[in-house]
This record gives structure tokens, C-alpha cells and sequence, in this order.
């Protein structure tokens, strides 16, 4: 039988697929890459980007009720078929586009999902195709839910999709994704409840700043059933039945939409991993500091399957950049990941960069903690903000800013400034020396310190 042979096979065309495809193939390699849906990636297609369009809207809204009898007579009324429209203008021609850049590099495209033979052997297509180098970039899924109904359950996918908003959702799982598209569809007018198995929202966050923004969320309408477990769900003439159990009593509600936003898990079911000896764990993929599995040598893991990953977009691309290096020169780059900042895209941002107070306690002799919140400070009170707080942690010993926790309608760019002063090790006091623009929700940093 004869194969198709390749330098480099890659599966998965995301941020982190693409960009080894590119480099790849500039240096000379043979390059393939497969995917099993639309090119370009969760993030341009169903993910970060139409999320923030979707959120755009919103924005205005929320700040036109804050100064409504303040300067802002009527608010504006929030159209979600007009807002689709203008989201398709950005992704409908994200598949097409990175199909044609793709392309016209030399790379050769598949459009289904690989199965390992074994260890440099994939069946795609209806191929056999054999590569020296095979790199799994295929990114994370919702994770599946066991239980009578599930076949009823929405994704986030499917929400971004949405052709009208409906009068009623549920979300089972208050992690990122449930709080945002909550957020979202709670200002579009629907009633939402989020059913929640654990005792509290968004856990890899500051606790003290979420319970603030769990607390503005259900003024804004949106329902909160925390320590819950989902029993099953029934489809029902118009709507769907969410049973859960709560401390020992049955109890349901009804919506006429329910999503799974109970977290995600990396892509890597279809793959056949075993049969290319290939390493995995509920994490991802199984790498070194090399990014190249511990079983297979021939197989790289870049991106959010990566079980060294964490699943945000910019580290994909600093993954892919170790990855190719090292197909291409050979293992001679290890990984190193700056500070990561975290958001999460509600109204307000809630975003944080470095170490929790938890965990500054448990590194740290003596630390520091600027906590408050400033609901009179200039810039919140100039738009009448619906909440405004901060937890900045500080090594006593150093004056190093070791993490920061901010709650704000400008959270995911503040925290930017956070997150280079922590990689740079400042201190408070050069931090508060500097010069930045006035009144800015940037400048409110000095005043945390």
C-alpha cells in the first residue's frame, strides 16, 4: 500500500496548529494539517473573539443604565439578531481565509479528524499518511455530562449561535464560560438561572471578589443554585426540566434552553491515542519541557491539550513557537511560561495575575494585603459602576507585588499592568514613582498599593 508521507502532520488548525504549520513549512518541511470542523479554531470561529462581539453591546448597555437621569436620557434597546449579523462579518470568513493562507504556504489540508495506526501512522481521509513528526493541537471540548437528558444540553457553540435570544436559560456549571454567556443573555432580556455542584462560583478566584460579583449578577436578574446535583433532564412541550437535588430535597427548574458549561477537556477522545503510544491523562496530552510527549518521541503537544497547558489563547502561540523550534533544530528549547493574567469577560471584569492569598500564605513568611472596595473612587463613581474592588498581595519582606485580584468594568486590562510589574519583580514603590495617565482606571493602581 502506498502512503502519503509528510515532515510534519498537525492536527488541529488553531492558533497554536497554525503557527507551527507556518514556521514548518518556511523551513523547508513537508506540512499537513487536519482538522474536523471549520478552519481557524475555537477561538476566531466559536470562542474568544465572537464572545467579545456579542459581549460588545452589552458594554453600552450596562454603562448607559449606570448614567441613566445622569446624562443619558433613554438607554438603548439591545438587538440580538442585529448583533448576530455583525458577528458573522467577522467569522464567517475566518475558515475560508485561513484555508487560502494555508494553502498558498504549500500546506496540504484535511478535513476530518486522525486516527493513530501507530506510532508515525494516521488514517485520515480514507488515507493512510505517515509523517516524522505528528504535533496534537486540538484544543478542548465541553466536558460531557452523564446523565438521563444530556442529549438535551447546549454548548457554548451553540449559544454564541443563537438566532434569537429565548425568554429562559439554564447553566449547569459557574465556571467562565457559564458566568459570561449569563451575563450576556441576562442583558438581552432572558431569565437565567445557573445550577452550580459546588458551593461557590469561579473557584480559581479570589473568593472575596467573587462573592461581589456573584452579588451584582443576581441584581442583574440572574439566579444562583449553588451545591446542587443534577438528577436528569426532560424535554417538555416548550421547554426543558432541570432536576437537581439540593441538602437532600428534589427540586427543578424549567427554561426553555440549558447549557453544559460544567467545564472543558481536552480533544483528544477520536485521536486513538493508544495506538500511537502516546501518553495522555485528563489534563491533555503528557509532555516534557520540550513539549514532546514522554512515550512517543515523534509526537509534540502544543495548546490547550497540552497537559502543561493553561487554557488561554496567548500561550498557545508561545507553546507552538517552542514546538517548531524544536521540530525543526531539534530538542533544543524548553518551555518557559511568563505570569499568565486570567479574566473573565462579565460586566464587570473580574481578572487576576499571580498568587491567590491562599497560596502567598502558604509560599511566603510575611505578606501584605491591600484589600477594598473603593466604590467612591473617581473613576468607578464618574460611571456609577455596579461594583469596584481589589486584593493586591504583597511579600512584606521585598515590597514585591506577588499577585492582584481586581473587580472592575476595566479588570481584563488593568491587570496587564499588574501582571508586568509581578514578571518584572517591582516593587509597591517604583510602581507608585511612575507617571501614568490622569484620570485612568490605570492610574487607580498606585492607590491599590
Amino acid at each position: 500500500m502506498k502512503y502519503k508521507s509528510y515532515d510534519v502532520f498537525i492536527i488541529g488548525s488553531g492558533v497554536a496548529g497554525r503557527y507551527v504549520a507556518r514556521t514548518c513549512i518556511k523551513a523547508g518541511l513537508t506540512v499537513a494539517i487536519a482538522d474536523n470542523r471549520e478552519y481557524g479554531g475555537t477561538c476566531a470561529n466559536r470562542g474568544c473573539d465572537p464572545k467579545k462581539i456579542v459581549m460588545g453591546p452589552t458594554e453600552v448597555f450596562s454603562l448607559a443604565d449606570n448614567l441613566k437621569g445622569k446624562g443619558v436620557a433613554d438607554g438603548p434597546e439591545l438587538n440580538w439578531t442585529d448583533n448576530q449579523k455583525f458577528k458573522k462579518t467577522f467569522t464567517d470568513k475566518v475558515p475560508a481565509g485561513t484555508e487560502k493562507i494555508l494553502k498558498n504556504l504549500g500546506v496540504t489540508l484535511y478535513h476530518q479528524s486522525p486516527k493513530f495506526l501507530d506510532e508515525n501512522t494516521l488514517s485520515v481521509e480514507g488515507k493512510t499518511v505517515t509523517a516524522k513528526k505528528i504535533v496534537i493541537a486540538t484544543g478542548q471540548i465541553p466536558r460531557p455530562l452523564n446523565l438521563k437528558g444530556a442529549q438535551f444540553l447546549k454548548t457554548s457553540d451553540d449559544f454564541l449561535k443563537l438566532k434569537k435570544m429565548p425568554k429562559s436559560m439554564t447553566f449547569i456549571g459557574a465556571g467562565y464560560v457559564g458566568l459570561e454567556c449569563a451575563h450576556m443573555a441576562a442583558r438581552y432580556g432572558c431569565e437565567v438561572t445557573i445550577i452550580e455542584h459546588g458551593d461557590r462560583a469561579l473557584k480559581a478566584f479570589d473568593p472575596d471578589l467573587v462573592e461581589e460579583l456573584v452579588a451584582v449578577s443576581k441584581k442583574l436578574g440572574i439566579r444562583f443554585v449553588f451545591n446542587a446535583e443534577i438528577k436528569h433532564i426532560e424535554k417538555l412541550r416548550k421547554n426543558h426540566r432541570v432536576n437537581y437535588s439540593q441538602d437532600g430535597q428534589s427540586h427543578s427548574v424549567k427554561a426553555r434552553l440549558v447549557f453544559n458549561t460544567a467545564g472543558r477537556i481536552p480533544a483528544i477522545k477520536a485521536l486513538n491515542l493508544e495506538k500511537g503510544e502516546v501518553v495522555y491523562n485528563e489534563i491533555g496530552v503528557v509532555v516534557n519541557a520540550y513539549l514532546q510527549n514522554t512515550t512517543n518521541e515523534a509526537v509534540y503537544a502544543c495548546g490547550d491539550v497540552s497537559d502543561h497547558s493553561v487554557p488561554l489563547t496567548p500561550l498557545s502561540g508561545i507553546e507552538a513557537k517552542i514546538v517548531a523550534e524544536n521540530i525543526i533544530h531539534g530538542n533544543q528549547k524548553e518551555i518557559e511560561v511568563p505570569l499568565v493574567p486570567s479574566a473573565v469577560f462579565t460586566i464587570p471584569n473580574l481578572a487576576m495575575a499571580g498568587l491567590t492569598e491562599k497560596e502567598a500564605k502558604k509560599n511566603y513568611d510575611s505578606i501584605v494585603v491591600k484589600h477594598e472596595f473603593p466604590e467612591k473612587w473617581f473613576n468607578s463613581n464618574r460611571s456609577n459602576e455596579k461594583a469596584y474592588g481589589y486584593k493586591i498581595i504583597i511579600n512584606a519582606d521585598t515590597d514585591e507585588i506577588l499577585g492582584a485580584h481586581i473587580l472592575s468594568v476595566q479588570a481584563a486590562e488593568t491587570i496587564n499592568l499588574f501582571t508586568l510589574a509581578i514578571n518584572l519583580k517591582l516593587t509597591t514603590e517604583a510602581v507608585k514613582n511612575m507617571i501614568f495617565t490622569y484620570p485612568s482606571w490605570s492610574n487607580d493602581i498606585k492607590s491599590m498599593l
